[in-house]
């Protein structure tokens, strides 16, 4: 664990339970390079499902991060004017997420985190994890990419027999994809050949 401190950094996780646990694994991975973490939870991200409870998540969270959940319109408003991170991160950033966001929608705590950073300059970090990311998510993705600010983790198919439309991105590249995005850059988002989920 280092402990030289790198920044802050806003962390948004959103509805795909499944990748939960590993956008987790995301943050501490973050954390532990020195980065300061202002976790945001989307409505969806507080719901109760199989994978486990919205509450326990939240708590989750908040143990990786050190800090109380942003899970509000009211709480994320000022991370963009008030310069309290340096970019946001959305991890796992849902096919929900790339539809309000392709839109300009600002109607859920991550949207809006992710308008009020960008309205300053600064990168919105997106982590895809969607079943239709070669259907109707890859149009909302194609228009993301064609405007500043926006970066991607690179990303592929988690499973291209059983769920031939989904793609995800790879969470051990996120730190890097981070440290490129705040100098402007994108790595290759597509990574090539067969994955393993």
């Amino acid at each position: 664990m280092t402990t030289e401190k790198k920044g802050c950094l806003a962390f948004a996780v959103c509805g795909s339970f499944c990748t939960l646990e590993d956008a987790l694994g995301a943050a501490q991975a973050l954390t532990a390079q020195g980065w300061t973490l202002l976790p945001v939870m989307s409505f969806a991200a507080q719901l109760d499902t199989r994978f486990g409870t919205g509450e326990s998540w939240r708590q989750r969270l908040q143990a990786v991060t050190g800090q109380p959940v942003l899970d509000t319109l009211q709480a994320v408003e000022p991370l963009g004017p008030r310069r309290l991170a340096q970019a946001l991160v959305v991890a796992p950033c849902t096919g929900a997420t790339l539809a309000r966001l392709a839109a300009g929608l600002s109607d859920t705590p991550v949207t809006l985190a992710a308008k009020s950073l960008l309205r300053v300059g600064s990168p919105v970090v997106l982590a895809v994890s969607t079943n239709d990311g070669l259907g109707a998510s890859g149009e909302n993705m194609a228009r993301l990419y064609q405007r500043k600010h926006y970066y991607f983790v690179p990303y592929g198919q988690d499973d291209p027999f059983a769920k031939p439309q989904s793609l995800k991105a790879d969470l051990a590249l996120l730190p890097a994809a981070v440290d490129a995005a705040l100098r402007g850059e994108q790595l290759q988002p597509v990574l090539l050949g067969q994955r393993n989920a």
